[in-house]
């Protein structure tokens, strides 16, 4: 088999060691030198000049949770690096070592049999740590509100069936009423904004529970721990607004398509970054997002259409700006959902136009195109004669007999 490179190395990355094979190609003879440093800088600068030493031009790590990112840091400007997928990169069952997987990692990179992860500049990195530390904190306040509900319900307080948002103004203002001591509820009901929907009679109804000093208690913890993370959240959105500044045009140019958000923009500019030239068509960056099915067939037969895991962080996030556009009812996206959902049901039709917006968001970040919506009758406009048929067909099962006389253009 060709050798792509001559000498390169395999690293295997734990939390308190790291275990680096040198591959040196000379002609038929082949060295491996193995080494084991620690994780300390010291250590890993011990690394860099024992792979400088050998010559080494290119050297490969498996993703490893978070292992490989400080490992990474330090690797980074000294040489051509490569972040490969443990999956993809499976050795022999039976032959799990240490040393046999560092020496099989060396061994794939040196004949170019790693495809390389996708491992964004340094700036998108950031940025993608504050994203998905955002999108966390949001996770987290939702499960204490829930938590501040259950409370409710134990104490026969229906707050959550007649104030739409729990810590809006009016309901903040009744759950701290309450913690405070306030049991009447014309007395909580003074300390409502007034705008609310339900009567005044359902309102007290509902207010009329049996609030005890442990609810307080347990209404109190959550309230604070929701105050910490909205602060949280605050400064990571004023941070995050710090490190869009170089993106804006970009952000803006995405937010032109129907369905997606500021907050979407970020994302996507966060997890594929800017450059275009890491997928080499649209189905690549789709299939890498898991947005269309995986090739699973044998002797001919389709076994499975399921989709792939994909990047969870934004997968979830292109179904619900999916869900969005399509509620532009002269769009595309609504056009297209339409047209699936009647053959292959809603699931899969939102999916597709998830993978639709994802595919012009390539081209947009490929070419700095503007968006440019097809039309809601883009489907008639691309097949008149097929529509024409299926109307004459329906129309004879009516019966009906008709006859087509095309009309010149």
């Amino acid at each position: 088999m060709e050798v792509v490179h001559a000498r390169c190395a395999g690293l295997d990355v734990h939390p308190a060691s790291v275990v680096a094979c040198v591959r040196v190609a000379d002609g038929r003879r082949v060295e491996r030198p193995l080494k084991s440093f620690g994780t300390t800088t010291q250590e890993r600068l011990r690394l860099v000049a024992w792979l400088e030493s050998h010559g080494c031009t290119h050297v490969a790590m498996e993703s490893s949770g978070g292992y490989w990112k400080p490992v990474w840091h330090v690797l980074e400007g000294h040489f051509e690096l490569v972040l490969a997928n443990a999956r993809h990169i499976r050795n022999m069952p039976g032959r799990k070592s240490d040393v046999n997987d560092v020496t099989w990692i060396a061994d794939l990179l040196a004949h170019g049999l790693i495809r390389g992860s996708l491992v964004p500049p340094t700036e998108v990195r950031e940025l993608r740590d504050l994203t998905r530390t955002h999108k966390q904190l949001t996770r987290e306040r939702a499960q204490h509100v829930q938590r501040i509900q259950k409370v409710l319900e134990d104490a026969n307080v229906k707050l959550t069936g007649v104030v739409s948002d729990v810590l809006g103004q009016s309901g903040r203002a009744i759950l701290e009423a309450m913690v405070a001591g306030e049991r009447d509820p014309e007395r909580l009901l003074e300390r409502t904004s007034g705008r609310l929907k339900a009567s005044h009679a359902v309102l007290e109804e509902a207010l009329r529970g049996n609030v005890t000093d442990h609810h307080r208690f347990m209404l109190r913890l959550p309230l604070g721990q929701i105050d910490a993370l909205q602060a949280a959240i605050a400064a990571l959105e004023q941070r995050a607004k710090e490190l869009l500044r170089p993106f804006r045009d970009v952000v803006e140019r995405l937010t032109s398509m129907p369905g997606m958000s500021v907050t979407s923009a970020h994302v996507i500019v966060a997890e594929i970054g800017l450059d275009m030239s890491r997928f080499p068509t649209a189905g690549h960056l789709r299939s890498w997002a898991g947005l269309c099915p995986r090739l699973d067939m044998s002797a001919g037969k389709r076994l499975s259409n399921r989709t792939h895991r994909g990047c969870p962080w934004l997968k979830t996030l292109l179904v619900q700006s999916a869900w969005a556009a399509m509620r532009h009812r002269e769009g595309y996206f609504h056009a297209q959902f339409l047209r699936l959902k009647s053959r292959r049901g809603p699931k899969k039709a939102i999916l597709a136009v998830a993978a639709s917006m994802f595919s012009a968001v390539y081209y947009m970040l490929r070419d700095q195109a503007d968006y440019r919506d097809l039309g809601g009758d883009y489907f008639h406009r691309r097949d008149r004669t097929r529509l024409a048929r299926n109307l004459v067909k329906r129309l004879r099962e009516l019966g009906v007999e008709v006859h087509i006389t095309p009309v010149a253009a």
